[in-house]
């Protein structure tokens, strides 16, 4: 089988390393953002328990190493993080403590072309990235690449529709002008099409889990390999 050409997307050039410091510092700062923080992380137990607590988790992208302390909560757990930016994963290392960086094998890959091969893991972690990728086709790249990887599990989050912030960012769009429009780089997708992208990457959904029901758009979906 061709390895798979990693396609580059427009945001993922912003993280040098100046600015994956201050991705590390965002979730640090206020109480709304720490409230935020640990909202994620209850979320994030959760769906990792309805995954059936998988043994061998990739996390990607992992970021500045945000959840490896709760990746790290089950001590049998083996750990694998990957990042399509070299000046993130250099930050994840450096802000971590030492002896969570030695549970934790890191590597730079593209989510559109794991350097993994078929079936290497039991689940792959996903937090933070489909809502960058507006266009149907990438996304779909990426499930079926993650199809490939996984044996059994995939947790992924994004922005989906039918709730209040989903409903107020839709207006806001459409005051604004066409350029600042085309220039942003995060999306809110209509849940009946990532479904169905699921399906037709050979996913079932084993559940999903809202951040706040009827209010915000993340939402964080458990999927199952079927075919």
């Amino acid at each position: 089988m061709e390895k798979n050409v990693p396609v580059e997307l427009a945001f993922s050039q912003k993280y040098d390393r100046e600015h994956s410091e201050q991705y590390l510092k965002k979730h640090q700062t206020g109480w709304a953002r720490r409230l935020s923080h640990w909202r994620d992380m209850q979320v994030a137990r959760h769906a990792l328990k309805l995954a059936e607590e998988p043994a061998l988790v990739l996390d990607l992208p992992c970021g500045a190493g945000r959840f490896w302390p709760l990746l790290a909560e089950n001590p049998n757990r083996v750990i694998l993080a990957a990042d399509n930016s070299a000046d993130m994963l250099a930050v994840a290392r450096a802000a971590q403590p030492a002896e969570l960086v030695a549970r934790v094998k890191s590597f730079q890959t593209s989510a559109f072309a794991i350097d993994l091969n078929a079936n290497a893991v039991d689940c792959i972690f996903c937090i933070r990235l489909l809502h960058h990728v507006e266009a149907a086709e990438n996304r779909l790249a990426i499930l079926k690449e993650f199809h490939r990887v996984t044996r059994d599990t995939v947790i992924l989050s994004l922005w989906v529709d039918g709730n209040y912030k989903a409903w107020k960012r839709q207006r806001a769009e459409n005051r604004r002008p066409a350029e600042e429009r085309a220039a942003q780089n995060r999306f809110v997708v209509a849940r009946s099409n990532i479904e169905n992208e699921f399906k037709l990457a050979g996913f079932r959904i084993v559940a999903h889990l809202d951040f706040l029901p009827c209010y915000a758009m993340w939402r964080t979906y458990i999927l199952r390999k079927e075919s």
